[in-house]
């Protein structure tokens, strides 16, 4: 068994074409020829021409598959390629126009090289950026290590792991008692008696909401009843008119919100009474007596009395305290 690795045919045979370049762009011998992305051979010696012309200083010999040749217009170009901007250069033929085609030992222009090394140029500070993040990411990776930061203390603080695994461990016993039915929780989980219950008080909400959105009962009715609805926004209406009338001064409450003078006569009436009241609990005039003289109280209660029993042997015998005189003169 034979085992045939790369890019070179062995049962094909390669035809060298060349191109002229002003730069080679550090291009390599065994590189990738290709039209239009398509590998058609490789790049064969690479060095100076012997020219002075400013397009011609580096010849490429280009080893081409002969079935390929007949793709390749003479008016093709070509040009240096890069996987990316810093992967291995190749020649890319741009494909021409011409129905004659590129002969044995012919020659296909070349493009500015130029323009790539341009291009690398152009690339240079965003290489550079990206080198200074390397570098604060080595920096960081440096703090982490010697254990700064937070992270880094996650990584090398020893207490610090091991409040880890203490409250990792508490979980773990928390898991395994809900798992085992104890604690409030643990019981919500495990107790079917609970469960049934939940379930129960469930269906009688959900009983309710439907007994709700079916109208029935009072606040049934305060969903669902079109009438019972517009009496209750008309009494918001009058409620919403009283108040507007008692901020405006209207009526009674209305005065009494918003009359200053009825403000006035009421407070003078309130002090009047705290006045007769204080002379009341000090015990001047006949009521002030009666409150805080016990004497008094006991000699009208005496005068009471006497006048009960009068009148009770008045009822029972009137003649005894009637006498008629008739006298003739």
């Amino acid at each position: 068994m034979i085992l045939l690795t790369g890019n070179k045919n062995l049962f094909g045979k390669e035809i060298t074409v060349y191109t002229y370049l002003d730069d080679s762009a550090a291009i390599t011998e065994g590189s990738a020829v290709r039209l239009n992305g398509i590998l058609i051979g490789k790049i064969g010696k690479v060095g100076l021409s012997g020219e002075n012309s400013p397009k011609r200083i580096i010849r490429l010999d280009l080893a081409i598959d002969e079935d390929k040749m007949a793709a390749i217009p003479d008016d093709s170009q070509a040009l240096i390629g890069a996987e990316n901007l810093l992967g291995t250069k190749y020649i890319n033929i741009k494909k021409g126009k011409n129905t004659t085609t590129v002969k044995a030992g012919g020659e296909i222009k070349s493009l500015e090289s130029k323009e790539f090394q341009d291009l690398v140029n152009a690339a240079y500070p965003s290489l550079e950026s990206v080198q200074k993040i390397v570098e604060r990411v080595d920096r960081i990776v440096g703090m982490v290590e010697q254990g700064k930061g937070s992270i880094g203390k996650l990584l090398t603080d020893d207490a610090l792991y091991q409040r880890l695994v203490s409250t990792v461990a508490e979980v773990q016993s928390i898991a395994a008692n809900l798992g085992s039915g104890n604690g409030t929780m643990g019981k919500l989980l495990n107790d079917d008696a609970l469960y049934e219950e939940f379930r129960a008080t469930v269906k009688r909400t959900d009983a309710v909401i439907a007994d709700l959105q079916a109208g029935k009962g009072s606040a049934g009715k305060l969903l669902k009843d079109p009438a019972l609805y517009d009496d209750t926004r008309a009494t918001i209406a009058e409620l919403r008119k009283t108040i507007d009338g008692i901020n405006k001064g209207e009526g009674t409450a209305g005065k009494l919100v918003k009359d200053d003078e009825l403000y006035r006569s009421i407070n003078r009436l309130v002090a009047r009474l705290d006045t007769v009241v204080e002379r009341l609990q000090s015990g001047q005039g006949t009521m002030g007596q009666l409150m805080v003289n016990p004497q008094l109280y006991e000699s009208m209660n005496g005068t009471m009395k006497e006048m009960n029993s009068f009148m009770k042997d008045f009822r029972a015998n009137p003649k005894k305290f009637l006498t008629i005189q008739l006298k003739l003169f």
